[in-house]
């Protein structure tokens, strides 16, 4: 018994002194800040997409207003602002999942793991319904976005769609 007591004093000691030089915080803070991170992106991301479509509603004809002459510069690159947020977005996402694929592995090992997925899937749907509706507004506004920038628009759409679903 006195063996094991000293051999826990020597490795709580060990312990103390790695989270000493690391200065690290608890897993639940890392987490909790990187759930607030992908937040403030979605919410930033379904901001653009009602700015997109308050300038979409101020189009010509609607109640004899006349467009404003900024409108059709500012809405191809709030498109595409929107769009590198969706990218950026994605990334958290996928980043998520490489973590858990991670901690999934290591389990093998006799680690720790949460098997809930359930934070995971509404990450992955919160996503999508962005992604879903952020390609609306742009199919939307095609004609207004000219024949070279909708091409390259639908292509990153698709990257961010095929590399959720890769993986």
């Amino acid at each position: 018994l006195r063996l094991v007591a000293v051999v826990r004093a020597v490795l709580e000691g060990e312990k103390a002194a790695v989270l000493k030089r690391d200065h690290h915080l608890p897993l639940s803070f890392h987490r909790r800040q990187e759930e607030l991170k992908f937040n403030l992106g979605l919410q930033r991301l379904q901001h653009r997409i009602h700015e997109i479509q308050a300038l979409r509603d101020e189009g010509p004809g609607r109640d004899g207003a006349v467009q404003s002459p900024m409108a059709p510069r500012e809405l191809p690159n709030l498109i595409l602002e929107a769009v590198k947020e969706l990218e950026a977005v994605k990334q958290q996402v996928l980043k998520r999942i490489q973590i858990w694929k991670r901690q999934q592995q290591l389990a093998g090992n006799g680690a720790i793991f949460e098997e809930n997925l359930a934070p995971l899937q509404k990450r992955c749907e919160s996503l999508l319904e962005v992604y879903f509706q952020l390609q609306q507004q742009v199919m939307a506004v095609s004609t207004e976005l000219g024949p070279e920038l909708l091409p390259r628009l639908l292509e990153r759409f698709n990257e961010v769609l095929s590399s959720l679903v890769k993986r």
